[in-house]
């Protein structure tokens, strides 16, 4: 997979694990992010947790905080644990693209400052293939006509789309 075809947010990856309804709706343009508490309190943690680590941007991805010694290793800020494995492939997909860019990175960390928790990542030739079929299955949602259904998880009540889906 070429530079180009990563055009995809880190958000669009872990939505791809969520609730690929939400998926469909945040590509559309349907975002309901700033109404949710919840949504507010995970970037007030991200904020205040590591003041004055640098993170990178660009217009696809927004990584919460990279250091470089040794290695380059990709820091994610999260609120708790609940969908660690949307967390887990977010991460695995900003090294992906990192190494894209040509940046050796190998490692990532997910950290969740309420609890008390890290959880370190090692990124696999395994990942690689990981993170490609992610993307084409993003691809195949977002060419859908209409949203996927919903899924009726018990994490949608607290979801920022769960009118979208249920009002």
């Amino acid at each position: 997979m070429d530079l180009k075809a990563l055009r995809f947010k880190g958000t669009q990856v872990a939505y791809a694990v969520i609730c690929e309804r939400k998926l469909w709706l945040f590509s559309k343009g349907i975002a309901l992010e700033h109404t949710s508490d919840k949504v507010k309190l995970g970037k007030f943690v991200d904020e205040t947790s590591f003041g004055g680590e640098e993170g990178f941007q660009d217009e696809h991805v927004s990584i919460d905080f990279l250091r470089i010694g040794d290695e380059i290793v990709v820091h994610e800020v999260k609120l708790s644990k609940a969908l660690e494995e949307a967390h887990l492939l977010q991460v695995k997909y900003y090294i992906y693209y990192l190494r894209k860019l040509g940046l050796d990175v190998r490692k990532g960390v997910i950290h969740y400052p309420r609890m008390r928790k890290v959880k370190e990542i090692m990124f696999s030739k395994e990942d690689e293939k990981l993170i490609e079929d992610a993307l084409k299955r993003i691809e195949k949602i977002l060419f859908l006509r209409k949203p996927p259904s919903a899924i009726n998880k018990p994490y949608c009540r607290k979801c920022a789309y769960f009118e979208a889906c249920y009002g």
